[in-house]
């Protein structure tokens, strides 16, 4: 089990974060996803979101673990969606992930900044849960998330690949 964060600003690109526990400020993944928070959101209004990473076998590739890869291809419900990017936590996550510390599960928004002449820019949404971490091999490794709400049919799931080219 391992705590991942879905977020984002409002008109801006959605990051996953997994971190072991909800304490920790520095993150085990953190990935820039190419898709958009209100993308996201429509894809999750059907219900079933699958989104897969996949990344070629490379020689430079091969010997890494599926975190350490740099970018990925990505898909979501099976559509191309351009790529996502491994990143490092800035500070302005980590103070994001540190005012999340007290939230287990939940979804909302934050307030970022005050001030701006657009003011969805400043604002956060997130979706924090337990995920289940599966490893399938040193070429799969899929998150999927754990429901608190058994009547709820909304289903996430996040898959690192490792293809043959």
């Amino acid at each position: 089990m391992v705590i991942g964060t879905l977020f984002g600003r409002r008109k801006g690109h959605v990051w996953f974060c997994v971190q072991h526990d909800r304490l920790s400020v520095k993150p085990l993944l953190l990935l820039e996803l190419s898709i958009t928070t209100s993308q996201l959101v429509h894809e999750m209004d059907s219900g079933l979101v699958r989104v897969a990473l996949e990344c070629p076998t490379r020689a430079e590739l091969k010997s890494c673990s599926l975190k350490s890869v740099p970018v990925w291809a990505m898909f979501c419900n099976g559509k191309k969606s351009g790529f996502a990017v491994r990143r490092s936590a800035s500070e302005e996550t980590r103070v994001m992930l540190k005012r999340l510390e007290s939230t287990t599960v939940g979804a909302g928004v934050l307030p970022c900044g005050s001030g701006s002449v657009e003011p969805d820019l400043d604002e956060v949404m997130y979706m924090r849960a337990s995920y289940e971490h599966v490893v399938g091999s040193s070429d799969s490794e899929s998150f999927h998330l754990i429901n608190p709400d058994a009547n709820s049919a909304q289903e996430l799931s996040i898959f690192l690949l490792r293809t043959s080219s």
